[in-house]
């Protein structure tokens, strides 16, 4: 089976190695265009242009899938599949009609909840007790195509977005072969999705990062891993933005103002310092001052006198 590729970050590449792997013909890798990163603003290339370079394949870059002779292009490799995981454009549907089985897209969530550009975000900010990877075939909406499969993983109060993602991704990368042997057998039948339970989850700006102490423990802990590792949740203090990396929500003890720092509750406790929130406290565990490596709360604690009955900003 002839296949093009499309995708752009990590989440995409275990699916394109796991196809190669298991010998699909991949005649071309399309991904999104290399972007300036880094103090220096050097050109980077996504995760699936490193990945299709090592495999040797023809990696096509284009900044808009709507243009006539990219179009063109994209039917001249003959595709009689595309897999889409992650690729960061709506297909048209001069793209959707070339391949003879289809525009296939690979989804983090089980939809229709969470669709759009963070799903595996969005299913930690809502405390969902399961997430999971759906394959649908595509249309012209946005993650709305009926659904070829899905498969269903429970969350751990430890999982970041990263933890989460990396999961999803290898779960993503065998489900594709179940669904592309039997699609192109005519042995799958896809299942349109129920509209009344689509929910969406749009893209993520830095400044989502920034904690807001009324909140209560629960909702800030769920936003701590939730845009762990970007774009990371901070608050204030001494002038300087404190990352919070790794929290968990603990019960009230004694009264204190939303966002005072408060010594652990117990010795021994893993959270060597907690904020109050609105409802609870954050226990904390993992921190980062601005400009200074991460470090154990414990650690970060010892050296800053006056810490405890401080009063973060918010």
């Amino acid at each position: 089976m002839r296949v093009v590729f499309m995708g752009s970050p990590e989440f995409a590449a275990p699916p394109l190695d796991h196809l190669l792997l298991n010998r699909y013909k991949v005649v071309a890798v399309y991904t999104q265009p290399d972007r300036p990163a880094g103090r220096g603003l050097s050109l980077v290339s996504s995760p699936v242009k490193r990945a299709a370079l090592a495999w040797k394949l023809p990696v096509v870059q284009p900044v808009s899938l709507k243009k006539a002779e990219v179009v063109a292009e994209l039917a001249g490799f003959k595709p009689e599949v595309i897999v889409v995981a992650a690729f960061g454009q709506i297909l048209p549907r001069t793209v959707l009609d070339i391949p003879r089985y289809g525009c296939i897209n690979i989804h983090p969530s089980l939809l229709p909840r969470h669709r759009g550009a963070s799903p595996v975000a969005a299913a930690i900010l809502a405390g969902d007790e399961f997430t999971g990877v759906s394959i649908m075939l595509m249309d012209e909406g946005l993650d709305t195509g009926p659904i070829l499969a899905r498969a269903q993983i429970p969350l751990s109060a430890r999982d970041t977005t990263g933890s989460l993602t990396a999961k999803l991704s290898l779960i993503a990368a065998h489900l594709l072969q179940e669904v592309l042997s039997t699609w192109s057998r005519g042995q799958l039948t896809p299942q349109p999705q129920n509209e009344a339970e689509a929910t969406y989850s749009g893209t993520i700006s830095k400044e989502a990062g920034e904690i807001d102490w009324h909140l209560s423990a629960v909702d800030i802990w769920r936003q701590v891993r939730a845009l762990h590792p970007w774009p990371g949740c901070y608050t204030r203090w001494q002038g300087k933005r404190l990352k919070i990396i790794e929290a968990v929500p603990l019960p009230q003890v004694g009264a204190a103002q939303a966002g005072q720092v408060v010594a652990s509750a117990r010795e021994g406790a893993e959270a060597a310092f907690g904020v109050n929130t609105g409802d609870g406290v954050l226990g904390v565990l993992r921190v980062q001052v601005e400009g200074r490596r991460a470090m154990s709360a414990a650690e970060f604690l010892r050296g800053q006198r006056g810490f405890i009955g401080a009063l973060l900003l918010c």
